[in-house]
């Protein structure tokens, strides 16, 4: 590492500007790198400074220091000047900067650190809880791991510990574990603060709400925890107990409530609990909700209207027999290249149903269809081949195989008539297709119904409204893939509600992102660096991982008298990252604030 002089010369005059390069070893061979720029070196002497700099001792007094580098004379007598060694500068305290500084800008700016403050640090602690609950936050959306991992491995590759202004050695696993034993009871405020800011920030509304479930399961028995149970795990992960969480979001996906149910919990059976929760939350009002087919039943819709309520929602498969003439009908809407719709008139009753078909889903439906056919006709046809070669003499055994066959197929095996018949050949399998079911399944395939008491709409806009849902699915995505909510590694029932709480703010973070980045493309589509409009935004996780390669790191400058200068500053951003950093309206900081212990500009004798 050393110090370059890059020469300019600029209305007739030379200048001397002075940068920190280091060598890096590349694929293409050695390599300089530029860490950062130090200044303009002039030759009066009145200016011959690289860069002054404000030095703190250890009483905190401040004084202005003039850097040179060793070759060049300082002015004479000049007790603010330093002569530094150039073979000996060096980069030490290299930490990860640009993602963890992303999520604290979106904490400050849902103003969760002010929330947290108001509830959580009343009592004067070593370390502030909110600054604790932060920390568990930004890990959940940046690098997920556990509260060890965190301690051990994250958390000291971070640049957190100056940006939150947390001395050196003060998070460790017990100091999170409490934290999430602290901001648990004020599931519900935190709630209703982040209704509030979506809603001042970006108009959200939540007048339409979409409900869905999903499962997580946890490592470990779980014996203390009443709550892990097994049930249909949508993880594919039967072996494991598991829990449920049901999330309430906006039809922009914006976190409007969840809540956390015993691992063997039916879907149909939740929504009694949620509809109570919300009214004692957010009190009675008229709302919209959107629900998939697997939580509809009559005694929730029922629920639903008892309200006030309004509902749009799928329905099975085993309704849309009545209406099979209307599949039959030439009278659909496409409302999309592939996509169909039509109404459908119900002679009683405030409800609409909605009939919906799809192509390419039913080029799916078609393909499953023939390809467990093939296997259960492959099947059929080698017991038929024992049966009538002897090899399989007890009838017994030949139903009992036949069982297992029907079991194992059950996608198909409604369209067989199959029977074990005695002949005057002996005993014989028959078998044949059901002409009329056949008939049946390959109308319904690709079709679903969706069913509603909203009295406003065409069937597009009530298919259109329905296919929100698909913004529950994604905050599900998030919340198992770039959140990674799963699997828990906690033993106890508060501690696994606080763990999904942790997640629920790193979700409220990540959608945040997500639509500042929406919402800028939107206002102003942003040139990029090649000079086209890019119309398309950011991923959030692009987005961090975009920043990921920000560092911040400490410049040590010996000097010739013995004492050493150290700079803590942040890596320059690359074009991409500054107009990334522009399309949001963040600006990185030049430096970090100097009044604090762990991270200052100072001089060391």
């Amino acid at each position: 590492m050393f110090l370059r002089p890059n020469r300019r010369t600029k209305d007739g005059k030379d200048h001397n500007y002075w940068s920190l390069v280091e060598t890096v070893r590349t694929p293409n061979g050695p390599r300089q790198r530029t860490l950062c720029y130090l200044g303009e070196l002039n030759s009066s002497a009145q200016a011959r400074w690289l860069k002054t700099i404000e030095v703190f001792n250890e009483q905190g007094e401040a004084r202005q220091l003039k850097l040179f580098p060793s070759q060049v004379e300082p002015p004479p007598d000049d007790p603010q000047v330093a002569r530094v060694l150039l073979d000996k500068v060096r980069l030490e305290r290299t930490r990860q900067f640009g993602s963890c500084w992303l999520g604290l800008q979106l904490w400050k700016r849902l103003e969760l650190d002010r929330f947290f403050e108001q509830v959580l640090d009343e009592q004067v602690a070593d370390v502030p809880w909110s600054r604790v609950a932060a920390v568990l936050a930004i890990n959940r959306l940046c690098a997920p791991g556990s509260e060890l991992a965190i301690e051990e491995r994250w958390y000291p590759s971070t640049a957190l510990d100056d940006l939150l202004g947390i001395e050196e050695g003060k998070i460790n696993d017990t100091r999170l574990y409490r934290c999430l034993d602290r901001i648990l009871p004020h599931k519900t405020k935190l709630e209703r603060h982040l209704k509030q800011r979506y809603g001042e920030l970006f108009g959200a509304e939540f007048d339409v709400l979409l409900y869905d479930l999903t499962s997580t399961y946890v490592e470990g028995a779980a014996e203390k925890n009443p709550m892990m149970r097994r049930g249909y795990s949508r993880d594919h992960r039967p072996d494991c107990e598991q829990m449920v969480i049901a999330l309430i979001v906006n039809s922009e996906g914006f976190p409007f409530s969840y809540e956390t149910f015993d691992g063997n919990r039916a879907d149909v059976s939740t929504m009694e609990t949620i509809l109570r929760m919300v009214e004692r939350k957010y009190g009675k009002a008229r709302r919209i909700w959107v629900l998939d087919r697997g939580i509809v039943s009559e005694k929730n819709l029922q629920a639903i209207r008892k309200r006030g309520g309004q509902y749009l929602v799928g329905t099975p498969r085993s309704q849309m027999k009545p209406f099979e003439k209307e599949l039959l009908k030439d009278d659909w809407t496409q409302v999309r290249p592939d996509v169909e719709v039509k109404n459908v008139a119900i002679p009683q009753g405030e409800e609409t149903y909605i009939l919906c078909r799809t192509a390419g889903r039913k080029e799916k439906e078609k393909a499953i269809r023939n390809r467990f056919s093939a296997r259960m006709e492959n099947a059929l046809q080698r017991l038929a081949k024992a049966i009538e070669k002897g090899r399989l003499k007890d009838r017994n055994k030949m139903e009992r195989r036949l069982g297992r066959i029907q079991a194992g197929h059950p996608q198909v095996s409604d369209l067989y008539d199959v029977a074990v018949r005695d002949t005057r050949g002996g005993i014989r399998l028959h078998w044949s297709i059901k002409e009329d079911r056949k008939v049946w399944r390959g109308l319904r395939e690709g079709a679903y119904m969706l069913r509603t008491n909203l009295q406003a709409g065409t069937a597009e806009e009530l298919w259109s409204r329905y296919m929100q849902l698909t913004e529950a699915e994604a905050s599900f995505r998030a919340l198992k893939s770039e959140l990674s909510i799963r699997p828990l590694f906690h033993q106890l029932e508060p501690r696994v509600k606080a763990h999904v709480m942790v997640a629920f703010l790193g979700y409220a973070l990540w959608v945040t992102l997500k639509h500042l980045l929406k919402r800028r493309v939107t206002i102003a589509p942003q040139p990029s660096i090649s000079g086209v409009t890019n119309a398309q935004p950011f991923s959030a996780m692009k987005a961090f991982s975009l920043l990921s390669s920000l560092q911040s790191a400490d410049i040590v400058l010996p000097t010739t008298d013995g004492r050493e200068i150290r700079l803590r500053r942040i890596t320059e951003p690359t074009a991409q990252q500054k107009a990334f950093l522009q399309q949001l309206v963040l600006a990185l900081p030049e430096r970090f604030e100097p009044n604090r212990k762990c991270s200052v500009d100072s001089a060391i004798a």
